[in-house]
């Protein structure tokens, strides 16, 4: 079956895109740990228009993290449509792994955000805050629906009320949660 193409944000102020976003829901992928809490990213632009990019996770108190880059995968595109690359594993860095980013919904004041790829086989609710308003959510699932998503994997991610400082809690220094995410541990 033919899926029509995907309607995706145009003109993204990426300057007020940056900052911390909490990760409301997701699809479960390889590349987080399945009992992850308070997952969030943190984008940073760099001074050459690229965006770093620092996603983490807590899992049983300790912080996961993963930093890379994301930029426009077609600079000539008023789309935004991204490319995000990470070096795997964490501590090892010596495999880039390049994976779209496309923006398919934003509010106007930029407060939430909804994040997915061509293969739709991954989908991101994103809030600035830690917890949104149903009606948002539920506005945001059927937008995914409408994209062609099968909005039935969608994931909540347990967030706590203030979230946990980074600096603050035990490193997972390792990158164990990545190996044994990668390995469905």
């Amino acid at each position: 079956m033919s899926q029509k193409t995907m309607e995706v944000v145009k003109n993204l102020d990426i300057k007020r895109y940056m900052g911390r976003w909490y990760e409301i829901a997701s699809f479960p992928s390889r590349f987080q740990p399945r009992n992850g809490v308070n997952t969030r990213a943190t984008y940073t632009l760099n001074e050459d228009g690229t965006v770093h990019v620092l996603n983490e996770t807590f899992t049983d108190g300790k912080r996961g993290f993963i930093e890379g880059t994301a930029y426009k995968a077609d600079p000539q595109s008023d789309e935004a449509k991204l490319k995000v690359k990470f070096y795997v594993p964490p501590f090892l860095p010596i495999i880039p792994i390049v994976g779209d980013y496309w923006v398919l919904h934003l509010d106007d004041d930029y407060q939430y955000a909804l994040i997915g790829q061509p293969s739709r086989n991954y989908l991101w609710v994103l809030c600035r805050q830690t917890h949104m308003d149903d009606e948002i959510y539920n506005q945001l699932v059927q937008k995914a629906k409408d994209e062609g998503y099968d909005v039935s994997k969608l994931h909540k991610t347990p967030q706590s009320d203030p979230p946990p400082e980074g600096d603050d809690t035990p490193k997972d220094a390792k990158g164990i949660w990545w190996i044994k995410s990668l390995l469905g541990m």
